[in-house]
Protein backbone atom coordinates (compact mmCIF):
# COMPACT_ATOMS: atom_id res chain seq x y z
CA UNK A 1 0.00 0.00 0.00
CA UNK A 2 1.22 3.18 -0.72
CA UNK A 3 1.46 6.16 1.33
CA UNK A 4 2.48 7.02 5.05
CA UNK A 5 -0.15 7.13 7.93
CA UNK A 6 0.60 9.26 11.00
CA UNK A 7 -0.21 8.74 14.20
CA UNK A 8 -1.91 11.75 16.32
CA UNK A 9 -2.30 11.57 20.25
CA UNK A 10 -4.85 15.00 20.27
CA UNK A 11 -5.13 16.54 23.46
CA UNK A 12 -8.68 16.09 25.19
CA UNK A 13 -9.87 19.41 26.06
CA UNK A 14 -10.86 20.18 30.14
CA UNK A 15 -9.42 21.32 33.04
CA UNK A 16 -6.67 19.36 35.08
CA UNK A 17 -8.16 17.10 37.73
CA UNK A 18 -8.52 18.89 40.73
CA UNK A 19 -7.09 17.30 44.34
CA UNK A 20 -10.49 16.90 45.60
CA UNK A 21 -11.33 14.92 42.48
CA UNK A 22 -8.32 12.72 42.96
CA UNK A 23 -9.54 12.38 46.95
CA UNK A 24 -12.66 11.48 46.24
CA UNK A 25 -11.69 8.69 43.49
CA UNK A 26 -8.88 7.43 46.28
CA UNK A 27 -12.04 7.17 48.74
CA UNK A 28 -14.22 5.22 46.32
CA UNK A 29 -11.72 2.82 44.70
CA UNK A 30 -11.10 1.98 48.22
CA UNK A 31 -15.06 1.19 49.58
CA UNK A 32 -16.04 -0.84 45.65
CA UNK A 33 -15.65 -3.23 44.10
CA UNK A 34 -14.19 -3.62 40.12
CA UNK A 35 -14.78 -6.89 39.37
CA UNK A 36 -14.99 -6.80 35.58
CA UNK A 37 -12.07 -4.56 35.39
CA UNK A 38 -10.47 -6.72 37.73
CA UNK A 39 -10.82 -9.71 35.20
CA UNK A 40 -8.45 -8.21 32.48
CA UNK A 41 -5.07 -10.48 32.76
CA UNK A 42 -3.13 -9.40 29.64
CA UNK A 43 -2.30 -6.28 27.08
CA UNK A 44 -2.31 -6.85 23.06
CA UNK A 45 -1.28 -4.84 20.92
CA UNK A 46 -1.86 -4.68 17.28
CA UNK A 47 -3.43 -2.68 14.38
CA UNK A 48 -6.61 -1.94 13.02
CA UNK A 49 -8.15 -0.36 10.00
CA UNK A 50 -11.65 1.45 9.67
CA UNK A 51 -13.87 -1.56 7.77
CA UNK A 52 -14.59 1.46 5.19
CA UNK A 53 -11.06 2.62 4.75
CA UNK A 54 -7.92 0.27 4.88
CA UNK A 55 -6.32 4.24 4.40
CA UNK A 56 -7.04 4.60 7.88
CA UNK A 57 -4.63 2.86 10.33
CA UNK A 58 -4.39 2.66 14.15
CA UNK A 59 -2.75 1.40 16.88
CA UNK A 60 -4.38 -0.31 19.28
CA UNK A 61 -3.75 -2.09 22.83
CA UNK A 62 -6.15 -4.44 24.22
CA UNK A 63 -6.80 -4.80 27.97
CA UNK A 64 -8.22 -8.37 27.79
CA UNK A 65 -9.88 -10.46 30.43
CA UNK A 66 -11.56 -13.81 29.57
CA UNK A 67 -15.29 -15.09 30.20
CA UNK A 68 -14.21 -19.00 29.26
CA UNK A 69 -12.32 -20.41 27.22
CA UNK A 70 -14.42 -19.48 23.97
CA UNK A 71 -15.15 -15.39 24.80
CA UNK A 72 -12.76 -13.10 25.89
CA UNK A 73 -13.51 -8.70 26.11
CA UNK A 74 -11.11 -6.08 25.95
CA UNK A 75 -11.26 -2.75 25.89
CA UNK A 76 -9.17 -0.54 23.67
CA UNK A 77 -6.86 2.06 24.06
CA UNK A 78 -4.75 4.53 21.97
CA UNK A 79 -1.87 3.53 24.03
CA UNK A 80 -0.91 1.67 27.17
CA UNK A 81 0.23 4.71 29.19
CA UNK A 82 -1.97 6.44 32.43
CA UNK A 83 -3.51 9.10 29.75
CA UNK A 84 -4.42 6.42 27.05
CA UNK A 85 -7.66 6.74 25.51
CA UNK A 86 -10.23 3.92 25.53
CA UNK A 87 -11.39 3.59 21.92
CA UNK A 88 -12.80 1.20 21.64
CA UNK A 89 -13.35 -2.23 22.42
CA UNK A 90 -13.25 -5.83 21.12
CA UNK A 91 -15.22 -9.28 21.76
CA UNK A 92 -12.87 -12.33 20.49
CA UNK A 93 -14.35 -16.11 20.14
CA UNK A 94 -13.15 -19.10 19.52
CA UNK A 95 -13.97 -20.58 15.95
CA UNK A 96 -16.35 -23.17 17.45
CA UNK A 97 -18.88 -20.22 18.60
CA UNK A 98 -18.04 -18.03 15.24
CA UNK A 99 -19.94 -20.59 13.02
CA UNK A 100 -23.03 -20.80 15.23
CA UNK A 101 -23.35 -16.86 14.55
CA UNK A 102 -26.11 -16.26 11.63
CA UNK A 103 -24.39 -15.58 8.32
CA UNK A 104 -25.44 -12.04 8.28
CA UNK A 105 -23.50 -11.52 11.17
CA UNK A 106 -20.25 -13.11 10.36
CA UNK A 107 -19.20 -10.17 7.98
CA UNK A 108 -18.58 -8.09 11.17
CA UNK A 109 -15.84 -10.81 12.49
CA UNK A 110 -12.25 -10.46 11.65
CA UNK A 111 -9.79 -13.42 11.77
CA UNK A 112 -6.64 -13.10 13.86
CA UNK A 113 -3.98 -15.74 12.13
CA UNK A 114 -2.54 -13.21 9.70
CA UNK A 115 -1.72 -10.55 12.74
CA UNK A 116 -0.76 -13.58 14.47
CA UNK A 117 1.73 -15.83 12.44
CA UNK A 118 2.89 -12.13 10.90
CA UNK A 119 3.89 -10.74 14.40
CA UNK A 120 2.12 -8.03 14.09
CA UNK A 121 0.30 -8.62 17.33
CA UNK A 122 2.42 -9.40 20.56
CA UNK A 123 1.93 -9.10 24.11
CA UNK A 124 4.51 -5.85 25.03
CA UNK A 125 6.81 -7.33 27.64
CA UNK A 126 6.11 -10.62 27.62
CA UNK A 127 8.39 -13.21 26.84
CA UNK A 128 8.27 -15.24 23.35
CA UNK A 129 7.75 -18.37 24.37
CA UNK A 130 5.09 -17.46 27.17
CA UNK A 131 3.14 -15.10 24.29
CA UNK A 132 3.05 -18.22 22.29
CA UNK A 133 0.89 -19.71 24.69
CA UNK A 134 -1.69 -17.84 24.27
CA UNK A 135 -0.99 -16.74 20.54
CA UNK A 136 -1.51 -20.38 19.66
CA UNK A 137 -5.11 -20.21 20.61
CA UNK A 138 -6.14 -16.36 19.44
CA UNK A 139 -4.64 -17.20 15.85
CA UNK A 140 -7.34 -19.73 15.65
CA UNK A 141 -9.83 -16.88 16.98
CA UNK A 142 -12.40 -14.05 15.30
CA UNK A 143 -12.58 -10.81 16.87
CA UNK A 144 -15.45 -8.36 16.77
CA UNK A 145 -14.02 -4.41 16.87
CA UNK A 146 -15.61 -1.06 17.20
CA UNK A 147 -14.26 2.10 17.62
CA UNK A 148 -15.95 4.97 19.03
CA UNK A 149 -12.84 7.47 18.68
CA UNK A 150 -11.49 7.96 15.34
CA UNK A 151 -8.17 9.82 16.78
CA UNK A 152 -6.47 9.36 13.40
CA UNK A 153 -8.38 12.50 12.52
CA UNK A 154 -7.12 14.30 15.43
CA UNK A 155 -10.53 14.54 17.19
CA UNK A 156 -9.96 15.65 20.97
CA UNK A 157 -13.32 14.07 21.77
CA UNK A 158 -15.32 10.51 20.73
CA UNK A 159 -17.24 12.31 17.61
CA UNK A 160 -19.11 10.67 15.12
CA UNK A 161 -20.88 7.35 14.45
CA UNK A 162 -18.97 4.55 15.98
CA UNK A 163 -17.30 2.24 13.09
CA UNK A 164 -16.54 -1.23 12.38
CA UNK A 165 -12.59 -1.93 12.64
CA UNK A 166 -10.94 -4.82 10.76
CA UNK A 167 -7.69 -6.41 11.19
CA UNK A 168 -4.09 -7.08 8.87
CA UNK A 169 -5.41 -10.48 6.49
CA UNK A 170 -2.11 -10.09 4.09
CA UNK A 171 1.39 -8.52 3.24
CA UNK A 172 1.45 -4.88 1.75
CA UNK A 173 -1.42 -3.58 4.10
CA UNK A 174 -0.23 -2.06 7.04
CA UNK A 175 1.86 0.90 6.45
CA UNK A 176 5.67 0.76 6.84
CA UNK A 177 6.10 3.78 8.90
CA UNK A 178 3.55 2.82 11.52
CA UNK A 179 4.91 -0.59 11.83
CA UNK A 180 8.37 0.47 12.28
CA UNK A 181 7.76 3.04 15.28
CA UNK A 182 5.73 0.38 16.75
CA UNK A 183 9.00 -1.82 16.51
CA UNK A 184 10.73 1.05 17.74
CA UNK A 185 9.26 1.82 21.05
CA UNK A 186 8.33 -1.67 22.06
CA UNK A 187 11.66 -2.46 21.14
CA UNK A 188 10.17 -5.91 18.92
CA UNK A 189 10.76 -7.11 15.45
CA UNK A 190 7.66 -8.35 13.12
CA UNK A 191 10.35 -10.39 10.79
CA UNK A 192 11.49 -12.08 13.77
CA UNK A 193 8.40 -12.98 15.28
CA UNK A 194 6.98 -13.88 11.87
CA UNK A 195 10.00 -16.83 11.78
CA UNK A 196 9.17 -17.69 15.54
CA UNK A 197 5.56 -17.96 14.97
CA UNK A 198 5.59 -19.90 11.45
CA UNK A 199 4.34 -23.37 13.52
CA UNK A 200 1.11 -21.49 14.17
CA UNK A 201 -2.18 -22.63 12.64
CA UNK A 202 -5.34 -20.38 11.97
CA UNK A 203 -9.03 -21.59 12.26
CA UNK A 204 -9.37 -25.69 11.84
CA UNK A 205 -12.09 -25.21 8.94
CA UNK A 206 -10.29 -22.19 7.46
CA UNK A 207 -10.94 -18.83 6.91
CA UNK A 208 -14.43 -18.47 6.79
CA UNK A 209 -15.72 -16.57 3.78
CA UNK A 210 -17.72 -14.50 5.30
CA UNK A 211 -15.22 -13.37 8.06
CA UNK A 212 -13.11 -10.12 7.22
CA UNK A 213 -16.23 -8.35 6.00
CA UNK A 214 -16.61 -10.73 3.17
CA UNK A 215 -14.07 -9.62 1.26
CA UNK A 216 -16.31 -5.85 1.04
CA UNK A 217 -15.98 -2.47 2.71
CA UNK A 218 -18.68 -1.74 5.73
CA UNK A 219 -19.12 1.79 7.12
CA UNK A 220 -21.83 2.22 9.97
CA UNK A 221 -24.30 4.90 8.78
CA UNK A 222 -26.86 6.76 10.76
CA UNK A 223 -30.36 6.36 9.76
CA UNK A 224 -33.50 8.81 11.35
CA UNK A 225 -36.57 6.37 12.37
CA UNK A 226 -39.47 6.79 14.24
CA UNK A 227 -38.65 5.93 17.98
CA UNK A 228 -41.28 2.97 19.36
CA UNK A 229 -42.84 4.68 22.67
CA UNK A 230 -43.53 2.48 26.23
CA UNK A 231 -47.56 1.80 25.30
CA UNK A 232 -48.96 3.73 28.07
CA UNK A 233 -46.61 6.87 26.63
CA UNK A 234 -48.25 9.01 24.04
CA UNK A 235 -44.76 10.48 23.07
CA UNK A 236 -41.19 9.87 23.51
CA UNK A 237 -39.91 13.53 23.58
CA UNK A 238 -41.19 16.71 24.37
Amino acid sequence: MEGENVSTQPEVPGEPTQTSTALLETATATLQGFGPVNKIHQHLCAFHFYAHDMTRQVEAHHFCGHQNEDFRQCLIYDKPDDDGKLIGLEYIISEELFLTLPDNEKPFWHTHEFEVKGGYLFMPGVPGPIQSQDLEKVCKTYGKTIHFWQIDRGDSLPLGIPQVMMALTRDGQLYPNLAQDVESRFGISFAKERENRAYMTGPAHGLHPLGNAAGRGLQTVLREVDCKPVESVPSVFV
